[in-house]
């Protein structure tokens, strides 16, 4: 072969090399393990870590009226960065009660000790065991944190949690424990029509189908289980005041706030802290 030939050889594989690359993505940026939390990204069939830069901080102060959820996930958590054993920890309930800002605030509060938080999507359950493996010999102690958490039937992110909670053929790493949120107790819809399926023994046993076991069998893998319930009316008026009070609001204008702030709640339908905080913020924004 002429130099020449070879010449035109080596340009045609550059410009078919040059369109290749024009469709494949771009190679996922290097992880910074120096921050403090993390989303899990995707693009194509590549993940990554990519780190946040701005984390949305809330402190253990700043949740009212869950003191008793406050005390067994800070107790986990404190076991899990001691290196203690540890448990996968399932919030269910009422919306707003700060299932999610109960994670945040464990993060403000450890995250000096080497505490780390990875959020990762519904859509990208199937990947934990991609994440766990990427961050397994680390230093660190990470939260992967699932927020509002629920799955339809056939979804393959709900295996690969199965997998990842307790039921894998690999040793789950004990740098890493999962804290989810959902609406759902089981976090999978339940149907009316699999009570049917229940069949009653003359001694009183139950056998349930074999779909309800199939959803128990998921969250039964969470060693906790926190449930959170809606606000009664005084402890929601107890947390617009505190946040009044960290808006700068006089005790004159707190208490002057009564009335809007029950109409607030029942125009949304929800006295939780969700609501509270929105209320106290467009009410602080008015008057101070």
């Amino acid at each position: 072969m002429s130099s020449i030939d070879l010449t035109l050889l080596v340009q045609r594989a550059e410009r078919v090399l040059a369109q290749l690359e024009a469709w494949l993505p771009p190679a996922p940026p290097p992880i910074d393990w120096s921050a403090h939390a993390y989303r899990w990204r995707k693009r194509g069939t590549r993940g990554w870590l990519d780190a946040v830069r701005h984390v949305s901080r809330i402190e253990l102060e700043d949740l009212q009226h869950i003191e008793r959820q406050k005390e067994i996930i800070d107790r986990n958590t404190r076991h899990f960065l001691q290196g203690k054993p540890a448990n996968n920890v399932l919030m269910t309930g009422a919306r707003g009660t700060g299932k999610s800002s109960l994670v945040k605030a464990m993060l403000a509060a450890y995250g000096n000790q080497g505490l780390r938080l990875i959020e990762v999507d519904k859509a990208d359950m199937a990947d934990l065991g991609d994440i766990v493996e990427l961050v397994g010999s680390r230093s660190e102690r990470f939260i992967i944190f699932c927020d509002d958490l629920s799955f339809e039937e056939g979804e393959a992110g709900y295996k690969a949690l199965k997998s990842v909670l307790d039921g894998s053929i690999a040793a789950a790493a004990d740098n890493v424990v999962i804290y989810a949120t959902s609406n759902r107790r089981h976090l999978m819809p339940e149907y009316m029509s699999e009570n049917l399926q229940a069949k009653h023994q003359p001694d009183g046993e139950i056998h349930p189908g074999e779909t309800v076991e199939e959803k128990i069998s998921l969250s039964e893998r969470f060693g906790l289980w926190l449930s959170f319930y809606p606000f009664k009316q005084d402890d929601y008026l107890d947390i617009v005041n505190y946040w009044l009070k960290q808006h700068g609001c006089s005790q004159s204008d707190i208490d002057a706030s009564r009335t809007e702030a029950l109409q607030w709640a029942l125009e949304r339908g929800s006295r939780s802290g969700r609501v509270a905080r929105q209320f106290a913020r467009d009410w602080a924004a008015r008057h101070v």
